[in-house]
C-alpha cells in the first residue's frame, strides 16, 4: 500500500484583499487589535470591522497604520508590491 501525498493548492497572494494585508501586519508585528485601535484612537469593534473586511476604512487611517506597522502604504492600500518587497525593504 502506498502512501497518498497530498499537495497544497499554490497560493496567489496577489489576491489578498485590505482586509487581509491588516490582519498580516497586525499578525506579523504582533501588535494587538486594541492596541492598533488605541494608537488609532477609534474604537476595538471598528478595527475589528476593518480587518474582518465589512468596512473599508478612510486613506488617513491605514496611512497611520502603515506608519505604525511599518508597512508600506501602497502595499497595504493595494497590494502593489515593489522589487524590494511588500514592505519597502529588501527581500532576504
Amino acid at each position: 500500500m502506498t502512501k497518498t501525498q497530498i499537495v497544497p493548492e499554490r497560493v496567489n497572494f496577489e489576491e489578498f484583499d485590505l482586509a487581509d494585508r491588516m490582519r498580516r501586519t497586525l499578525r506579523v508585528t504582533g501588535i494587538g487589535v486594541q492596541e492598533m485601535a488605541d494608537y488609532l484612537e477609534v474604537s476595538r469593534e471598528s478595527v475589528g470591522t476593518w480587518i474582518n473586511g465589512r468596512i473599508t476604512p478612510r486613506k488617513t487611517t491605514l496611512m497611520a497604520w502603515a506608519l505604525r506597522t511599518g508597512a508600506s502604504y501602497d502595499w497595504l492600500a493595494t497590494g502593489a508590491t515593489s522589487p524590494d518587497g511588500p514592505n519597502g525593504r529588501p527581500r532576504d
